[in-house]
Protein backbone atom coordinates (compact mmCIF):
# COMPACT_ATOMS: atom_id res chain seq x y z
CA UNK A 1 0.00 0.00 0.00
CA UNK A 2 1.39 3.36 -1.05
CA UNK A 3 2.09 5.75 1.64
CA UNK A 4 0.33 8.81 2.41
CA UNK A 5 2.45 11.64 2.15
CA UNK A 6 2.77 14.88 5.12
CA UNK A 7 -0.09 16.60 3.33
CA UNK A 8 -2.38 13.78 3.02
CA UNK A 9 -1.82 13.22 6.39
CA UNK A 10 -2.22 16.20 8.12
CA UNK A 11 -5.69 17.03 5.61
CA UNK A 12 -6.97 13.43 6.97
CA UNK A 13 -6.03 14.52 10.78
CA UNK A 14 -7.00 18.17 10.22
CA UNK A 15 -10.66 17.36 8.39
CA UNK A 16 -11.40 14.97 11.35
CA UNK A 17 -10.40 17.43 13.76
CA UNK A 18 -12.70 20.15 12.12
CA UNK A 19 -15.38 17.58 12.36
CA UNK A 20 -14.49 17.00 16.13
CA UNK A 21 -14.44 20.84 16.59
CA UNK A 22 -17.48 21.72 14.66
CA UNK A 23 -19.28 18.96 17.65
CA UNK A 24 -17.41 20.38 19.53
CA UNK A 25 -18.81 23.87 19.35
CA UNK A 26 -22.69 22.78 18.94
CA UNK A 27 -21.92 20.96 22.22
CA UNK A 28 -20.84 24.51 23.78
CA UNK A 29 -23.99 25.90 22.05
CA UNK A 30 -25.90 23.67 23.51
CA UNK A 31 -23.78 23.61 27.31
CA UNK A 32 -24.37 27.65 27.06
CA UNK A 33 -28.09 27.39 26.11
CA UNK A 34 -29.27 25.02 28.56
CA UNK A 35 -27.26 25.91 31.33
CA UNK A 36 -25.74 29.60 31.09
CA UNK A 37 -22.91 30.96 32.78
CA UNK A 38 -23.69 29.64 36.46
CA UNK A 39 -22.24 28.21 39.39
CA UNK A 40 -23.23 24.37 38.02
CA UNK A 41 -21.10 25.29 34.83
CA UNK A 42 -18.28 26.92 36.84
CA UNK A 43 -18.28 23.52 38.98
CA UNK A 44 -18.43 21.54 35.81
CA UNK A 45 -15.79 22.77 34.03
CA UNK A 46 -13.40 23.09 36.66
CA UNK A 47 -14.52 18.90 37.17
CA UNK A 48 -14.18 18.49 33.75
CA UNK A 49 -10.62 20.17 33.04
CA UNK A 50 -8.88 18.47 35.64
CA UNK A 51 -8.95 14.81 33.85
CA UNK A 52 -8.58 17.17 30.75
CA UNK A 53 -5.79 19.01 31.82
CA UNK A 54 -4.13 15.60 32.95
CA UNK A 55 -4.90 13.84 29.78
CA UNK A 56 -2.76 17.09 27.47
CA UNK A 57 -0.52 16.39 30.49
CA UNK A 58 0.40 12.97 30.02
CA UNK A 59 -1.37 11.53 27.18
CA UNK A 60 -1.14 13.55 24.36
CA UNK A 61 1.94 15.25 25.91
CA UNK A 62 4.40 13.85 27.52
CA UNK A 63 3.65 9.93 27.20
CA UNK A 64 3.02 10.59 23.11
CA UNK A 65 6.35 12.41 22.53
CA UNK A 66 8.20 9.92 24.76
CA UNK A 67 6.76 6.74 22.63
CA UNK A 68 6.19 7.62 19.15
CA UNK A 69 10.28 8.27 19.14
CA UNK A 70 10.81 4.93 20.95
CA UNK A 71 8.47 2.99 19.18
CA UNK A 72 9.50 4.60 15.45
CA UNK A 73 13.11 3.24 16.43
CA UNK A 74 11.66 -0.06 17.47
CA UNK A 75 10.08 -0.14 14.10
CA UNK A 76 12.76 0.89 12.14
CA UNK A 77 15.54 -1.34 13.98
CA UNK A 78 13.91 -4.15 15.44
CA UNK A 79 11.73 -6.67 14.53
CA UNK A 80 7.95 -6.95 14.46
CA UNK A 81 7.74 -9.74 17.76
CA UNK A 82 9.78 -6.89 19.51
CA UNK A 83 7.32 -4.14 18.61
CA UNK A 84 4.64 -6.26 19.63
CA UNK A 85 6.53 -7.13 23.21
CA UNK A 86 7.30 -2.97 23.51
CA UNK A 87 3.19 -1.97 22.92
CA UNK A 88 2.28 -4.87 25.00
CA UNK A 89 4.40 -3.93 27.83
CA UNK A 90 3.80 -0.05 27.62
CA UNK A 91 0.52 -0.90 27.74
CA UNK A 92 0.60 -2.83 30.88
CA UNK A 93 2.57 -0.26 32.92
CA UNK A 94 0.58 2.91 31.26
CA UNK A 95 -2.72 1.50 32.39
CA UNK A 96 -1.39 -0.23 35.95
CA UNK A 97 -0.15 3.10 36.89
CA UNK A 98 -2.95 5.09 35.70
CA UNK A 99 -5.35 2.48 37.87
CA UNK A 100 -3.98 3.72 40.69
CA UNK A 101 -3.61 7.29 39.99
CA UNK A 102 -7.38 7.28 39.36
CA UNK A 103 -8.10 5.12 42.66
CA UNK A 104 -6.58 7.87 44.50
CA UNK A 105 -8.07 11.25 42.21
CA UNK A 106 -11.71 9.93 43.24
CA UNK A 107 -11.21 9.43 46.64
CA UNK A 108 -8.87 12.70 47.30
CA UNK A 109 -11.49 14.66 45.24
CA UNK A 110 -12.17 17.47 47.78
CA UNK A 111 -8.60 17.97 47.78
CA UNK A 112 -8.07 17.98 44.29
CA UNK A 113 -10.96 20.75 44.03
CA UNK A 114 -9.07 22.76 46.89
CA UNK A 115 -5.88 22.38 45.03
CA UNK A 116 -7.16 22.94 41.58
CA UNK A 117 -10.04 25.78 42.60
CA UNK A 118 -9.29 27.09 45.64
CA UNK A 119 -11.58 29.77 45.11
CA UNK A 120 -14.26 27.68 45.54
CA UNK A 121 -14.36 26.92 49.02
CA UNK A 122 -16.31 30.49 49.95
CA UNK A 123 -18.98 28.69 48.14
CA UNK A 124 -20.22 25.25 49.76
CA UNK A 125 -22.59 24.30 46.71
CA UNK A 126 -20.39 24.89 44.47
CA UNK A 127 -17.29 23.36 45.97
CA UNK A 128 -19.48 19.97 46.89
CA UNK A 129 -20.81 19.91 43.75
CA UNK A 130 -17.58 19.82 41.54
CA UNK A 131 -16.13 17.22 43.88
CA UNK A 132 -18.94 14.96 43.19
CA UNK A 133 -18.95 16.04 39.31
CA UNK A 134 -14.52 15.11 39.66
CA UNK A 135 -15.44 11.55 41.00
CA UNK A 136 -17.50 10.97 37.42
CA UNK A 137 -15.06 12.31 35.47
CA UNK A 138 -11.53 11.40 36.86
CA UNK A 139 -11.49 7.79 35.27
CA UNK A 140 -11.34 9.94 31.98
CA UNK A 141 -7.80 10.13 32.45
CA UNK A 142 -7.20 6.18 32.21
CA UNK A 143 -9.21 5.47 29.28
CA UNK A 144 -8.00 8.26 27.56
CA UNK A 145 -4.33 7.80 28.18
CA UNK A 146 -4.49 4.24 26.44
CA UNK A 147 -6.29 5.69 23.66
CA UNK A 148 -3.29 7.80 23.54
CA UNK A 149 -1.57 4.59 23.27
CA UNK A 150 -2.92 3.37 20.85
CA UNK A 151 -3.15 6.43 18.75
CA UNK A 152 0.83 6.70 19.43
CA UNK A 153 1.07 2.87 17.38
CA UNK A 154 -1.34 3.87 14.57
CA UNK A 155 0.24 7.69 13.90
CA UNK A 156 4.10 5.61 13.60
CA UNK A 157 2.28 2.88 11.34
CA UNK A 158 0.84 6.12 9.19
CA UNK A 159 -2.82 5.52 10.21
CA UNK A 160 -4.31 9.26 11.70
CA UNK A 161 -7.87 8.89 11.15
CA UNK A 162 -8.88 6.86 14.08
CA UNK A 163 -6.94 8.89 16.72
CA UNK A 164 -8.39 11.97 15.01
CA UNK A 165 -11.79 10.80 15.28
CA UNK A 166 -11.70 9.74 18.51
CA UNK A 167 -12.85 13.36 19.88
CA UNK A 168 -15.86 13.22 17.82
CA UNK A 169 -17.70 10.41 20.23
CA UNK A 170 -16.51 12.89 23.13
CA UNK A 171 -18.33 15.80 21.70
CA UNK A 172 -20.88 13.48 20.48
CA UNK A 173 -21.69 11.88 24.49
CA UNK A 174 -21.74 15.31 26.03
CA UNK A 175 -24.05 16.59 23.45
CA UNK A 176 -26.91 13.95 24.12
CA UNK A 177 -25.93 14.43 28.35
CA UNK A 178 -26.64 17.79 27.89
CA UNK A 179 -29.97 17.38 26.03
CA UNK A 180 -31.49 13.88 27.57
CA UNK A 181 -29.93 13.02 30.38
CA UNK A 182 -30.63 16.03 32.24
CA UNK A 183 -34.11 14.89 33.76
CA UNK A 184 -32.57 11.69 35.29
CA UNK A 185 -30.24 13.67 37.69
CA UNK A 186 -31.15 15.59 41.07
CA UNK A 187 -28.70 17.51 39.45
CA UNK A 188 -29.09 18.39 35.47
CA UNK A 189 -25.55 19.26 35.07
CA UNK A 190 -24.70 15.89 36.77
CA UNK A 191 -25.31 14.56 33.28
CA UNK A 192 -22.34 15.79 31.80
CA UNK A 193 -19.87 14.49 34.10
CA UNK A 194 -21.56 10.97 33.32
CA UNK A 195 -20.97 11.45 29.81
CA UNK A 196 -17.46 12.22 30.02
CA UNK A 197 -16.60 8.85 32.14
CA UNK A 198 -19.00 6.88 28.59
CA UNK A 199 -17.02 8.93 26.68
CA UNK A 200 -13.80 7.37 27.24
CA UNK A 201 -14.92 3.95 27.60
CA UNK A 202 -15.99 4.45 23.66
CA UNK A 203 -12.82 6.08 22.27
CA UNK A 204 -10.71 3.16 23.88
CA UNK A 205 -13.15 0.37 22.09
CA UNK A 206 -12.74 2.88 18.53
CA UNK A 207 -9.31 2.16 18.22
CA UNK A 208 -8.94 -1.59 19.15
CA UNK A 209 -9.79 -3.00 15.68
CA UNK A 210 -7.22 -0.92 13.92
CA UNK A 211 -4.82 -2.17 16.27
CA UNK A 212 -5.67 -5.83 15.78
CA UNK A 213 -5.57 -5.00 11.94
CA UNK A 214 -1.71 -3.92 12.44
CA UNK A 215 -0.99 -7.61 14.89
CA UNK A 216 -0.32 -5.40 17.80
CA UNK A 217 -3.31 -5.89 20.06
CA UNK A 218 -1.91 -7.58 22.16
CA UNK A 219 -3.00 -9.14 25.94
CA UNK A 220 -1.21 -6.13 28.47
CA UNK A 221 1.83 -7.32 30.43
CA UNK A 222 3.58 -5.72 33.39
CA UNK A 223 7.21 -4.93 32.09
CA UNK A 224 8.79 -2.42 34.02
CA UNK A 225 12.39 -3.81 33.77
CA UNK A 226 11.95 -3.83 29.67
CA UNK A 227 14.62 -1.63 28.78
CA UNK A 228 12.23 -0.04 26.29
CA UNK A 229 9.75 0.92 28.31
CA UNK A 230 12.81 2.31 31.00
CA UNK A 231 13.49 4.46 28.04
CA UNK A 232 9.97 5.78 27.53
CA UNK A 233 9.59 6.58 31.37
CA UNK A 234 12.71 8.35 31.61
CA UNK A 235 12.03 10.37 28.90
CA UNK A 236 8.58 11.39 30.36
CA UNK A 237 9.79 12.51 33.21
CA UNK A 238 11.05 16.11 31.99
CA UNK A 239 8.69 15.99 28.88
CA UNK A 240 5.88 16.32 31.40
CA UNK A 241 7.11 19.45 32.16
CA UNK A 242 8.33 20.40 28.61
CA UNK A 243 5.53 19.65 26.55
CA UNK A 244 2.60 21.15 28.22
CA UNK A 245 3.42 24.82 30.03
CA UNK A 246 0.37 25.75 27.86
CA UNK A 247 -2.10 23.50 29.16
CA UNK A 248 -0.34 24.39 33.03
CA UNK A 249 -0.79 27.96 32.56
CA UNK A 250 -4.27 27.73 31.29
CA UNK A 251 -5.27 25.87 34.64
CA UNK A 252 -2.94 28.70 36.34
CA UNK A 253 -5.63 30.95 34.60
CA UNK A 254 -8.62 28.20 36.27
CA UNK A 255 -7.43 28.53 39.84
CA UNK A 256 -6.72 32.42 39.79
CA UNK A 257 -10.06 32.86 38.12
CA UNK A 258 -11.59 30.82 41.04
CA UNK A 259 -11.15 34.14 43.22
CA UNK A 260 -12.40 35.98 40.37
CA UNK A 261 -16.31 37.36 39.90
CA UNK A 262 -18.58 34.28 39.07
CA UNK A 263 -18.67 33.93 35.18
CA UNK A 264 -14.79 34.32 35.20
CA UNK A 265 -13.94 30.42 34.53
CA UNK A 266 -16.96 30.10 32.39
CA UNK A 267 -16.04 33.15 30.40
CA UNK A 268 -12.42 31.75 29.99
CA UNK A 269 -13.34 28.39 28.99
CA UNK A 270 -15.24 29.70 26.21
CA UNK A 271 -12.60 31.81 25.07
CA UNK A 272 -9.95 29.12 25.41
CA UNK A 273 -12.42 26.56 23.27
CA UNK A 274 -12.53 29.38 20.28
CA UNK A 275 -8.59 29.81 20.29
CA UNK A 276 -8.08 25.86 20.48
CA UNK A 277 -10.21 25.42 17.03
CA UNK A 278 -7.39 26.60 14.61
CA UNK A 279 -5.00 25.34 16.73
CA UNK A 280 -6.54 21.49 17.15
CA UNK A 281 -7.29 21.46 13.41
CA UNK A 282 -3.79 22.54 12.13
CA UNK A 283 -1.59 22.90 14.95
CA UNK A 284 -1.51 19.72 16.78
CA UNK A 285 -2.28 18.27 13.20
CA UNK A 286 0.92 19.13 12.14
CA UNK A 287 2.76 18.73 14.85
CA UNK A 288 1.22 14.98 14.87
CA UNK A 289 2.14 14.11 11.66
CA UNK A 290 5.62 15.71 11.69
CA UNK A 291 6.43 14.02 14.78
CA UNK A 292 7.07 10.19 13.06
CA UNK A 293 8.52 11.66 9.87
CA UNK A 294 11.41 13.49 11.92
CA UNK A 295 11.70 10.18 14.49
CA UNK A 296 12.07 8.21 11.61
CA UNK A 297 14.54 10.51 9.71
CA UNK A 298 16.76 10.99 12.95
CA UNK A 299 16.88 7.44 13.79
CA UNK A 300 17.99 7.04 10.05
CA UNK A 301 20.47 9.75 10.40
CA UNK A 302 19.27 12.05 8.17
CA UNK A 303 19.95 15.29 9.24
CA UNK A 304 19.09 17.48 6.36
CA UNK A 305 15.66 15.82 5.69
CA UNK A 306 15.22 16.60 9.64
CA UNK A 307 15.64 19.99 9.02
CA UNK A 308 14.36 20.34 5.87
CA UNK A 309 10.81 18.49 7.16
CA UNK A 310 11.13 21.60 9.83
CA UNK A 311 11.32 24.38 7.49
CA UNK A 312 8.26 23.33 5.76
CA UNK A 313 6.45 22.86 9.14
CA UNK A 314 7.17 26.25 9.62
CA UNK A 315 6.11 27.90 6.66
CA UNK A 316 2.50 26.71 7.05
CA UNK A 317 2.46 27.93 10.17
CA UNK A 318 3.28 31.73 9.23
CA UNK A 319 0.98 31.26 6.61
CA UNK A 320 -1.91 30.11 8.62
CA UNK A 321 -1.30 31.50 11.83
CA UNK A 322 -0.72 35.25 10.99
CA UNK A 323 -4.54 35.76 9.19
CA UNK A 324 -6.30 33.33 12.14
CA UNK A 325 -4.87 35.44 14.73
CA UNK A 326 -5.95 38.76 13.05
CA UNK A 327 -9.61 36.84 12.59
CA UNK A 328 -10.02 35.82 16.29
CA UNK A 329 -8.98 39.33 17.87
CA UNK A 330 -10.95 41.27 15.37
CA UNK A 331 -13.98 38.72 15.28
CA UNK A 332 -13.86 37.86 19.15
CA UNK A 333 -17.75 39.40 20.05
CA UNK A 334 -19.15 38.38 16.97
CA UNK A 335 -17.98 34.78 16.78
CA UNK A 336 -18.77 34.60 20.18
CA UNK A 337 -22.35 36.03 19.59
CA UNK A 338 -23.63 33.79 16.77
CA UNK A 339 -22.33 30.69 18.56
CA UNK A 340 -23.01 31.20 22.14
CA UNK A 341 -25.49 34.44 22.65
CA UNK A 342 -28.70 32.10 23.15
CA UNK A 343 -30.67 31.33 27.23
CA UNK A 344 -28.93 32.61 29.70
CA UNK A 345 -25.66 33.50 27.46
CA UNK A 346 -26.36 37.09 27.18
CA UNK A 347 -24.90 40.26 25.43
CA UNK A 348 -22.56 40.69 28.92
CA UNK A 349 -21.27 37.30 28.71
CA UNK A 350 -20.63 37.99 25.02
CA UNK A 351 -18.84 41.32 25.63
CA UNK A 352 -16.57 39.69 28.44
CA UNK A 353 -15.93 36.65 26.88
CA UNK A 354 -14.85 38.12 23.77
CA UNK A 355 -12.16 40.67 25.53
CA UNK A 356 -10.66 37.30 26.63
CA UNK A 357 -10.78 35.40 23.70
CA UNK A 358 -9.02 38.73 21.85
CA UNK A 359 -6.15 38.19 24.75
CA UNK A 360 -6.10 34.59 24.05
CA UNK A 361 -5.61 34.98 20.47
CA UNK A 362 -2.69 37.41 20.77
CA UNK A 363 -0.65 33.82 21.38
CA UNK A 364 -1.83 31.83 18.74
CA UNK A 365 0.82 31.89 16.94
CA UNK A 366 3.26 30.87 19.87
CA UNK A 367 0.84 27.68 20.80
CA UNK A 368 0.87 26.86 17.14
CA UNK A 369 5.38 26.97 17.15
CA UNK A 370 5.48 24.98 20.25
CA UNK A 371 3.33 22.38 18.62
CA UNK A 372 5.91 22.11 15.72
CA UNK A 373 9.01 23.43 17.31
CA UNK A 374 8.89 20.88 20.22
CA UNK A 375 9.19 17.67 17.98
CA UNK A 376 11.85 18.88 16.81
CA UNK A 377 13.34 17.73 19.94
CA UNK A 378 11.18 14.74 21.29
CA UNK A 379 11.98 12.90 17.69
CA UNK A 380 15.65 13.34 18.94
CA UNK A 381 14.99 12.04 22.20
CA UNK A 382 15.74 15.61 23.33
CA UNK A 383 13.46 16.18 26.60
CA UNK A 384 15.69 18.14 29.15
CA UNK A 385 16.04 21.51 26.66
CA UNK A 386 12.40 22.26 26.01
CA UNK A 387 12.10 22.16 30.21
CA UNK A 388 14.33 25.21 30.57
CA UNK A 389 12.63 27.11 28.14
CA UNK A 390 8.47 26.03 29.23
CA UNK A 391 10.47 26.94 33.11
CA UNK A 392 11.22 30.38 32.20
CA UNK A 393 7.90 30.69 30.32
CA UNK A 394 6.07 29.71 33.37
CA UNK A 395 7.34 32.17 35.55
CA UNK A 396 6.49 34.65 33.38
CA UNK A 397 2.93 33.73 33.09
CA UNK A 398 3.18 33.22 36.75
CA UNK A 399 4.26 36.79 37.62
CA UNK A 400 1.81 38.33 35.07
CA UNK A 401 -1.46 36.55 36.31
CA UNK A 402 -0.72 37.16 39.56
CA UNK A 403 -0.65 41.27 39.06
CA UNK A 404 -3.49 40.72 36.57
CA UNK A 405 -5.41 39.02 39.51
CA UNK A 406 -4.51 41.88 42.01
CA UNK A 407 -4.94 44.82 39.49
CA UNK A 408 -7.82 43.50 38.15
CA UNK A 409 -9.83 41.22 41.02
CA UNK A 410 -12.46 44.12 41.29
CA UNK A 411 -12.52 45.27 38.16
CA UNK A 412 -14.53 43.02 36.07
CA UNK A 413 -11.49 42.49 33.72
CA UNK A 414 -9.24 40.34 35.63
CA UNK A 415 -10.10 36.89 33.34
CA UNK A 416 -8.56 39.61 30.16
CA UNK A 417 -5.33 39.84 31.94
CA UNK A 418 -5.36 36.28 32.70
CA UNK A 419 -5.39 35.55 29.37
CA UNK A 420 -2.72 38.02 28.44
CA UNK A 421 -0.67 36.19 30.43
CA UNK A 422 -1.09 32.84 29.21
CA UNK A 423 -0.62 34.61 25.16
CA UNK A 424 2.77 36.33 26.58
CA UNK A 425 4.32 32.93 28.00
CA UNK A 426 3.26 30.83 24.63
CA UNK A 427 5.20 33.16 22.87
CA UNK A 428 8.28 33.21 24.72
CA UNK A 429 8.46 29.75 24.73
CA UNK A 430 7.96 29.29 21.26
CA UNK A 431 10.83 32.18 20.38
CA UNK A 432 13.12 29.83 22.95
CA UNK A 433 12.30 26.63 21.28
CA UNK A 434 13.43 28.11 17.33
CA UNK A 435 16.33 29.67 19.10
CA UNK A 436 17.44 26.37 20.56
CA UNK A 437 17.14 24.54 17.27
CA UNK A 438 18.78 27.31 14.98
CA UNK A 439 21.52 27.24 17.82
CA UNK A 440 22.33 23.63 17.66
CA UNK A 441 22.21 23.58 14.38
CA UNK A 442 19.50 21.16 13.86
CA UNK A 443 17.42 23.45 11.90
CA UNK A 444 18.65 25.65 9.16
CA UNK A 445 16.13 27.93 7.33
CA UNK A 446 15.94 27.48 3.70
CA UNK A 447 16.46 30.13 1.62
CA UNK A 448 13.17 32.55 0.76
CA UNK A 449 11.67 33.03 3.98
CA UNK A 450 12.22 37.23 4.24
CA UNK A 451 10.07 37.43 1.03
CA UNK A 452 7.39 34.49 2.39
CA UNK A 453 7.05 37.25 5.82
CA UNK A 454 6.96 40.02 3.83
CA UNK A 455 4.03 38.84 1.47
CA UNK A 456 2.07 36.96 4.08
CA UNK A 457 2.24 40.21 6.57
CA UNK A 458 0.79 42.27 3.55
CA UNK A 459 -1.86 40.21 3.22
CA UNK A 460 -2.57 39.73 6.60
CA UNK A 461 -2.60 43.64 7.36
CA UNK A 462 -4.84 44.02 4.34
CA UNK A 463 -7.45 41.31 5.46
CA UNK A 464 -7.13 42.50 9.24
CA UNK A 465 -8.31 46.63 7.51
CA UNK A 466 -11.06 44.62 5.93
CA UNK A 467 -12.56 42.79 9.55
CA UNK A 468 -12.09 46.03 11.09
CA UNK A 469 -15.54 47.23 9.79
CA UNK A 470 -17.65 44.04 11.34
CA UNK A 471 -14.79 44.53 14.49
CA UNK A 472 -16.21 48.13 15.12
CA UNK A 473 -19.65 47.48 14.70
CA UNK A 474 -20.91 44.70 17.17
CA UNK A 475 -24.50 45.34 16.97
CA UNK A 476 -24.99 44.28 14.47
CA UNK A 477 -24.31 40.56 16.27
CA UNK A 478 -25.73 41.46 19.12
CA UNK A 479 -29.27 42.98 18.47
CA UNK A 480 -29.34 40.71 15.06
CA UNK A 481 -31.64 37.29 14.94
CA UNK A 482 -29.90 33.49 14.76
CA UNK A 483 -29.66 33.93 10.96
CA UNK A 484 -28.10 37.46 10.22
CA UNK A 485 -25.82 36.38 12.97
CA UNK A 486 -24.15 33.43 10.81
CA UNK A 487 -25.03 35.27 7.37
CA UNK A 488 -23.33 37.94 8.55
CA UNK A 489 -19.92 36.10 10.06
CA UNK A 490 -19.36 33.88 6.91
CA UNK A 491 -19.72 36.35 4.53
CA UNK A 492 -17.11 38.30 6.33
CA UNK A 493 -14.89 35.23 6.43
CA UNK A 494 -15.58 34.71 3.18
CA UNK A 495 -14.39 37.90 2.10
CA UNK A 496 -11.04 38.09 4.58
CA UNK A 497 -10.35 34.59 3.08
CA UNK A 498 -10.53 35.73 -0.62
CA UNK A 499 -8.63 38.66 0.48
CA UNK A 500 -5.70 37.33 2.26
CA UNK A 501 -5.21 34.68 -0.78
CA UNK A 502 -5.96 37.08 -3.46
CA UNK A 503 -3.11 39.55 -2.03
CA UNK A 504 -0.63 36.66 -1.81
CA UNK A 505 -1.47 35.61 -5.70
CA UNK A 506 -0.89 39.03 -6.89
CA UNK A 507 2.11 38.95 -4.94
CA UNK A 508 3.37 36.23 -6.73
CA UNK A 509 3.47 33.93 -3.80
CA UNK A 510 6.05 31.09 -4.13
CA UNK A 511 3.55 28.47 -3.31
CA UNK A 512 6.07 25.35 -4.80
CA UNK A 513 8.30 26.16 -1.01
CA UNK A 514 4.76 24.77 0.76
CA UNK A 515 5.25 21.46 -1.21
CA UNK A 516 6.31 18.65 1.37
CA UNK A 517 9.73 17.52 1.13
CA UNK A 518 10.27 13.78 -0.30
CA UNK A 519 9.77 11.00 2.29
CA UNK A 520 13.49 9.32 3.77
Amino acid sequence: MKKKGLLQNIATFGSLTFLSRILGLVRDVIIGTVFGPSAATDAFFVAFKIPNFMRRLFAEGAFSQAFVPVLAEYKSQRSQDEVRQLVSRTIGVLGTVLTVITLLGMLGAPWVVSAFAPGFSDEPDKYELAVELLRYTFPYILFISLVACAGGVLNTYGQFGPPAFAPVLLNLTLIAGALWSGPFTDEPIKALGVAVLVAGVLQLLLQLPYLAKLGLLTRPRWGWKDSGVRKIMRLMGPAIFGSSVAQINLLVDTILASFLITGSVTWLYFSDRMVEFPLGIFGVALGTVILPRLSSEFASKAPERFSNTLDWALRWVVLIAAPATVGLVLLSAPILSTLFQYGQFTAYDVRAAGLSLSAYALGLSGFILVKVAAPGYFARQDMKTPVVFAAISMVLNMILSIAAVLWLRDSGVGHVGLAFATACAATLNAALLLVGLRRSGVYRASPGWWGLLAKVGFATVAMGALLAIPATNVEWWLEGTLWLRIGYLLGWIGLAVLLYFGCLALLRMPWRTLRAPAPS
